[in-house]
């Protein structure tokens, strides 16, 4: 304990935030919200409302981040970042008669720096927009077929599974990407999962029961997302050799606490693996080449709105707990958990702020360890404050902490700063 602790607490720092999203989401005229109010540029002289007749939404984000590590890691310094993305969903049954029929795509594009690669060096990341290559490109591209009073679904198109499975609506708040998709599966793959920014082609089927609080759904998808040989713009590639990544969870949704129907509880367990075979870390075949093992896991979550503020639906206290694992022989970290506690509408007339607190823990393998003489794990823990400053507007200070960055025992242990423009939304 005494070497781990001596090896790396890394990072701790604080990152003001300010998110810019150009949004239309398809609910505003539906559920009664005026879109002059909720959005930037209003409902567009009726416009905006006779698309939405029609069965056409139009979404557009801007998200802008800047993070600065103070001292420490990689290197000092500060990096700019942004996130642009553009979505569109069809209603088929109102555009062409299709009934149950949805077509959805989503568009973006990365620009700036790379704090995380540059500067920090963290296995788990500090900021979920932070890309490795900068370019355009589609996050998912797909028809879905809604039948049985929407309780079956099948989809088929481009698709990533961190849109649907692995989810937890009240770690959605946290700006490190582990909060998404759990590092245990965001670490796979040849060319990483398909998880943002890249998704592969293939389907997904979710079927529900007739109250719809329980699920079981299934995605079977090309084990290589895009071309590892061109990072630049979107590819759907068949190699030989690629597989396929199979992906099952089946989830409970339980009574709502305190009777109130925003409220979250939920709880799911699910399982992945890699048709294709991977690179043991260590041992060898007779011909002294790496033995190849199949990579898989499984993972469990759970999340629930602990303390109901009692007179307003969806504020209140909420935590949650996610633990996942991965293939010992064959990742870095063979097990991780997320964990957190995020406070909704904390001040009177702040209804939409969230207060929020988290960890992030991935476990190094034994065999990643001997390889690299490597420290025994990486924790992230984050705090953060999500303003809802305007409808369209949000502003989010953040604190992190990172020890151990990337287990590796050459990083200088350090304190570091950043300031981040976070999680909001501008709608226009």
């Amino acid at each position: 304990m005494r070497k781990t602790l001596k090896s790396g607490i890394f990072s701790m720092g604080l990152l003001l935030c300010l998110n810019c999203a150009m949004h239309i989401p398809a609910h505003a005229a539906e559920d009664g919200t005026d879109l002059n109010l909720t959005t930037l540029t209003g409902d567009w002289n009726g416009q905006r409302q006779a698309w939405l007749d029609q069965g056409i939404s139009l979404d557009f984000t801007h998200r802008s981040d800047i993070v600065r590590n103070q001292d420490g890691g990689i290197a000092t310094g500060t990096r700019w970042l942004s996130y642009t993305d553009a979505r569109i969903r069809l209603d088929l049954n109102k555009l062409a008669g299709w009934e149950g029929w949805t077509a959805y795509t989503q568009y973006h594009s990365e620009l700036g720096g790379k704090p995380n690669l540059q500067k920090t060096g963290s296995l788990i990341g500090v900021d979920n927009i932070e890309v490795r290559t900068n370019t355009a490109q589609f996050s998912a591209l797909w028809l879905e077929k809604s039948m049985l009073d929407d309780r079956l679904a099948m989809l088929v198109g481009l698709y990533a599974i961190d849109s649907e499975f692995y989810v937890t609506d009240s770690s959605g708040v946290f700006l490190q990407p582990a909060m998404g998709m759990n590092i245990s599966v965001g670490q796979t793959g040849k060319n990483g999962p398909p998880i943002y920014p890249m998704a592969s082609f293939g389907t997904r089927l979710r079927y529900k029961s007739a109250d719809k609080n329980t699920y079981v759904q299934m995605a079977l998808l090309d084990g290589v997302p895009g071309d590892p040989a061109n990072p630049r713009g979107s590819h759907i590639k068949f190699d030989k050799g690629d597989g396929v990544l199979l992906m099952a969870e089946a989830g409970h949704y339980g009574e709502k606490p305190g009777g109130d129907e925003k409220a979250i509880n939920k709880t799911a367990i699910g399982m992945w693996r890699y048709s294709a075979s991977f690179d043991d870390l260590i041992s060898l075949d007779a011909n002294g080449k790496p033995v190849q093992r199949k990579n898989f896991g499984w993972y469990i979550l759970t999340e629930r709105t602990l303390l109901p503020k009692a007179g307003h639906p969806g504020q209140g206290l909420q935590g949650f707990l996610r633990f996942g694992t991965a293939q010992k022989d064959i990742n870095q970290s063979d097990w991780s958990v997320n964990m957190g506690l995020n406070y909704v509408g904390l001040f009177d007339g702040r209804g939409e702020d969230q207060l929020a607190l988290g960890m992030t823990y991935a476990h190094a393998s034994e065999k990643y360890r001997k390889l690299n003489k490597a420290d025994n794990f990486e924790s992230v823990v984050e705090a953060t404050y999500k303003m809802q400053i305007r409808p369209w507007l949000v502003i989010q200070p953040v604190v992190q902490c990172v020890f151990n960055p990337n287990m590796d025992t050459k990083l200088k242990k350090s304190l570091g700063a950043k300031f981040e423009n976070g999680s909001g939304v501008l709608r226009i």
